[in-house]
């Protein structure tokens, strides 16, 4: 009954892991976007010193990049913690209530259109195999051995909020005066929409609407920090 992995298995990345990297990534990029870009309507608005704003806009990135790594730590931390605990209790079920477990497998099977015997005939072969595999893919769809890892959410979360906050902060600081505004708008916009389109494409989503949804984010999100600015 002791499943054996061979080194490859053990580092091979699952589909929903790799997505799940790849959702925090997505997510970092797109906050990372609309905070720094808010910091830095809501200064620029209030002071054309061009040192103060790309000091409020690089502090800004670096806070927020941190703020995500560590969010995305503590959420896929606790995800793992609970996949594990899963584990466990499927484990212990093996031994108290084999029979049990061999039901839940058979009805599965069952539910799949397969006749009675037969089902209990691949729930008995499953069972003698790799019996704790069997249990989690089943009753929970996990993949035994492959838990969300929470310093790759981290990482990614960490470098796409900071790479998403380098587009208004490089259009606001680099661009010529008379240009900064509206080359921070169109980079605002243009970075939004490919983070809109990213996330309707990983969640298989309609890509038009995501998009159009995000630029509207973007542009309030502007539109409200450089009215704030105007106050002060």
């Amino acid at each position: 009954m002791q499943l054996t992995k061979t080194k490859s298995e053990k580092t091979k990345q699952t589909m929903d892991e790799k997505l799940n990297s790849l959702r925090a990534g997505v997510l970092g990029s797109n906050d990372g976007i609309l905070t720094v870009v808010g910091v830095l309507f809501s200064v620029a608005a209030a002071t054309t010193n061009q040192f103060t704003i790309f000091i409020a806009g690089l502090s800004d990135l670096l806070a927020c990049a941190f703020s995500m790594a560590s969010g995305e730590y503590a959420s896929v931390s606790t995800q793992k913690d609970t996949e594990k605990a899963v584990v466990e209790k499927e484990r212990q079920l093996l031994k108290t209530d084999f029979e049990g477990e061999l039901h839940v497998v058979q009805r599965h099977y069952m539910t799949l259109g397969v006749k009675e015997d037969t089902a209990m005939a691949i729930a008995q072969d499953l069972l003698s195999k790799k019996p704790l595999a069997t249990m989690v893919s089943i009753k929970y769809d996990m993949q035994l051995g492959h838990y969300m890892n929470p310093w790759d959410a981290a990482f990614a979360s960490l470098f796409s909020a900071s790479a998403g906050g380098v587009f208004p902060l490089v259009a606001m600081t680099f661009a010529p005066a008379h240009w900064q505004w509206p080359a921070t708008i169109i980079a605002v916009s243009v970075a939004v929409a490919l983070t809109g389109y990213l996330s309707a494409v990983l969640g298989k989503g309609n890509v038009k609407t995501a998009v159009i949804r995000n630029v509207l984010v973007g542009i309030v999100t502007m539109f409200i920090h450089y009215y704030v600015g105007t106050l002060f």
